[in-house]
């Protein structure tokens, strides 16, 4: 009988295999001018506002794919649809091949991407050194668990995040986006019932089943939740644990397969969509169960990958992902996964309890060269809360991720006016290795009471020479108050496609009107000499 299995599921897999699985890109948006006329209808307010913040245009990215198009790809005959995405205005398809090539007929279809790389035009030199073996990918690398009880206050003390808890900086303001593989019991567990009864679960989705139900599958994504915003005390803090939360299914623990990128893009832009600040990825993609979908060491360079390509999409919305490095570094394949290799990402590796590094613990740098992982958490016996919500420890670079996530929340809250980038820099050097980057620290291990003196230290330098808008939000007029050594400048103001709708000679405290500006927010550039200064304007 075993062997009857063993052929049966030797059978099974070669079979799959025919199938190809490829992302099919379009031509155009129709309707992309209608959509950036009523942002609304794409993007929530909060989403907006992340962006006005943070001096960012919407784009056509921005925009839905054109439903018929996905419609019509769907109908074609051999056609499975599994995804689909409006940044890269592509669908994920899977079929056989000559199913997919027709697609080409279609006259909105402007190219196909193959998984298997080899099937492009312009393939990678490293097929030749891909193993053609068939064989199960292991899942379960990502925790080592003993139930014990634990004390969570190394995790948070070891970046100096307790800190800023204690200045009352605990993620308020800030929502997470948590992509994994499942929250079973976080809706009824002890762990979570701080933030169920404050309503910091603010929804979420199972992509793999296309459900609404994400309390379900893996408990990987419960334990990585309660490293952020689990409470139990004396046992178990969260690092954000005043942050709110939505809880995304991106990973199928059945098989590895690159759908699973493409279900983690839709995530992320309905992240952006709810106006999200941070993704938490502890996950990560180096082998597939087909090996011509596999990644070799050589494409960890930020741009070969769909997630990965993605994440800095997310980035260049406002958002910051945090994602852990991997746990391969004892392994054969010891650097960082995908999306650790993403231009923009966080990427955060693992340490044990005493700072010293934890083997298993995915290194760097990237193939090009860049310092990866970037920063380093407590991964290795880091407490967590089981799905029957027992605190225990488990080890991985899952938990050193969200662990820093939290913090940066935190962090991000102490710093409201930073954007992205500079939320990302500030950690960086914050950390004890930043002069001296290594491939198994990367910058190190941050200090965020560090990082927030750094933060306001360089809004009062920069205050000795800023102008100010006020009032602000503003009915009528506006003024400019100059620097010291300023006598005039030039204002301008854009509205939320990037379009200038107001440019006036600025004296210092003259009024400006703005009385013919409908309400809503604006961009403003105030311009003397070698001095620019951005900000937002609210028009009521």
């Amino acid at each position: 009988m075993k062997q009857l299995l063993l052929y049966c599921c030797l059978f099974i897999g070669f079979w799959g295999y025919s199938q190809e699985d490829a992302w099919v890109y379009f031509t155009d948006k129709p309707n992309a001018q209608y959509y950036l006329d009523n942002p609304l209808e794409m993007l929530s307010q909060r989403a907006l506002d992340r962006r006005a913040n943070q001096n960012i245009a919407l784009d056509t990215k921005d925009v839905p794919i054109h439903q018929p198009y996905v419609d019509e790809v769907a109908a074609s005959p051999g056609i499975e649809l599994k995804a689909k995405s409006k940044w890269f205005n592509a669908v994920h398809v899977r079929g056989d091949l000559s199913d997919i090539n027709n697609l080409t007929n279609l006259t909105f279809v402007d190219h196909i991407q193959y998984a298997d790389n080899s099937l492009n035009v312009q393939g990678r030199n490293a097929n030749a050194n891909r193993s053609n073996a068939v064989g199960n990918v292991n899942k379960t690398l990502d925790t080592n668990i003993t139930f014990a009880y634990g004390n969570s206050g190394n995790q948070i003390q070891m970046l100096n995040a307790h800190l800023l808890h204690q200045q009352d900086f605990t993620g308020t303001g800030k929502i997470i986006a948590v992509m994994d593989a499942g929250f079973p019991s976080v809706d009824v567990i002890a762990p979570f019932q701080r933030i169920r009864d404050n309503n910091q679960i603010l929804g979420g989705y199972n992509f793999v089943d296309r459900s609404t139900n994400f309390y379900t599958r893996n408990s990987h994504g419960t334990m990585v939740l309660s490293t952020m915003g689990g409470y139990v005390a004396n046992q178990l803090v969260g690092t954000a644990p005043d942050a709110q939360y939505y809880l995304f299914i991106t990973e199928d623990i059945y098989s590895e397969n690159p759908v699973e990128e493409s279900y983690w893009v839709e995530a992320a832009e309905m992240a952006d969509s709810l106006g999200v600040d941070i993704i938490n990825t502890s996950l990560g993609y180096f082998d597939y169960d087909n090996p011509n979908y596999s990644y070799t060491y050589e494409d960890m360079n930020g741009t070969t990958s769909f997630i990965s390509r993605g994440a800095d999409i997310a980035f260049s919305r406002g958002m910051i992902c945090v994602t852990s490095a991997g746990n391969s570094g004892a392994g054969a394949n010891p650097h960082i996964a995908v999306p650790a290799d993403a231009l923009t990402n966080l990427t955060v590796g693992a340490v044990k309890f005493d700072e010293t590094y934890a083997t298993f613990s995915s290194i760097g740098p990237s193939f090009d060269g860049r310092v990866k992982p970037d920063v380093m958490a407590q991964g290795q016996s880091a407490v967590v809360s089981g799905t029957n919500g027992v605190i225990g420890v488990a080890s991985g670079t899952s938990f050193s991720g969200p662990i820093m996530a939290g913090a940066v929340a935190s962090f991000w809250q102490a710093v409201p006016w930073a954007t992205n980038q500079d939320v990302v820099n500030f950690v960086k050097q914050s950390a004890d290795r930043f002069n001296n980057p290594t491939a198994l620290f990367g910058y190190g291990i941050p200090d965020f009471q560090s990082a927030l003196d750094m933060a306001l230290l360089s809004v009062n330098q920069n205050q000795k020479q800023r102008f100010a808008l006020f009032p602000n939000p503003a009915v009528q007029s506006v003024a400019v108050s100059m620097p010291n050594g300023f006598d005039s400048a030039t204002l301008s103001l854009y509205n939320g496609l990037g379009q200038l709708v107001l440019e006036s000679e600025a004296n210092s405290n003259e009024a400006i009107s703005i009385e013919n500006l409908a309400s809503g927010i604006y961009f403003y550039k105030i311009r003397s000499n070698s001095l620019v200064q951005s900000g937002k304007l609210i028009k009521n």
